[in-house]
């Protein structure tokens, strides 16, 4: 319920931001690190990573840039305390939740346990290539797939381990394999122990990124692919569809959502 009624205040608010010079503050709280970024309009103009996050990191920006908006999506535990202090500051406040206003349709059957930084990213691509049928491919500790169809409908996705995760459990969930991590150069097939765990995990990651794509390109022939997450630029070479590789996908999709609570 509080959350209910901070969205419709927050909404109210918004109403009354739109002549405020549009300098957004973007939060993205997530399990190990939060991303801050200030947007000027559709333009970052400066982003950072913290580990950890709270009143005393956001206080000097606020002091720093001339901020009117703000957006908050977290993965993590709600810190209320800090989300009264961003309504104090700002003109517009958003709390990111199942009740925040889209500019798409979602047809998650469960909006309330869909990821929040899944629901940025989608927003993310369909407003950077509007009227496309896109799959968007988040690639960090978990492996995401999201599809929105030109219409602008969400349709949902899927989630599996990410490469990291993947190394992990080889290691945690046998008596005898080794922790390892991935390097520039993985063979199509391993001659140690090491480059067959390693020739595995990535390969098979590969494999079944193309796999989604060629099955979803049956349905959709023009279909984009986003690329997304820590791990994106290390898939992007290795593979054979073409994708747009976009680090910072999750917060220009956090800033759509932003903007269109202050337009409406």
């Amino acid at each position: 319920m509080f959350f209910f009624v901070l969205a419709v205040i927050s909404s109210f608010l918004c109403f009354f931001a739109e002549n405020i010079s549009e300098v957004n503050l973007i939060i993205e709280q997530g399990n190990t690190s939060s991303k801050v970024a200030i947007y000027n309009g559709s333009r970052i103009e400066a982003s950072f990573v913290y580990k950890d996050f709270g009143m005393s990191v956001i206080a000097p920006l606020l002091e720093k840039y001339n901020l009117s908006h703000g957006i908050l999506s977290s993965v993590i535990d709600t810190d209320e305390e800090l989300i009264t202090f961003l309504k104090s500051k700002l003109a517009c406040f958003v709390f990111l939740d199942e009740n925040t206003s889209l500019p798409i349709t979602v047809r998650y059957e469960t909006p309330e346990t869909l990821g929040k930084d899944r629901l940025a990213a989608v927003v993310g691509a369909n407003y950077l290539r509007p009227g496309k049928d896109i799959l968007i491919i988040d690639a960090g500790t978990a492996i995401t797939y999201e599809l929105i169809e030109a219409s602008g409908i969400y349709l949902g996705g899927n989630i599996s381990p990410g490469m990291t995760t993947r190394f992990k459990a080889l290691n945690t969930f046998t008596k005898k394999l080794p922790l390892v991590s991935e390097t520039d150069n993985i063979p199509l097939l391993g001659t140690t122990t090491k480059t067959a765990i390693q020739a595995g995990v990535v390969n098979g990651i590969v494999y079944e990124m193309d796999g989604y794509i060629d099955r979803l390109r049956v349905k959709y022939p023009e279909l984009l692919v986003f690329l997304t997450g820590g791990h994106s630029f290390y898939f992007e070479r290795r593979l054979k569809n073409s994708i747009f590789a976009d680090i910072n996908l999750v917060l220009t999709g956090l800033n759509r959502i932003l903007e269109y609570n202050v337009e409406n």
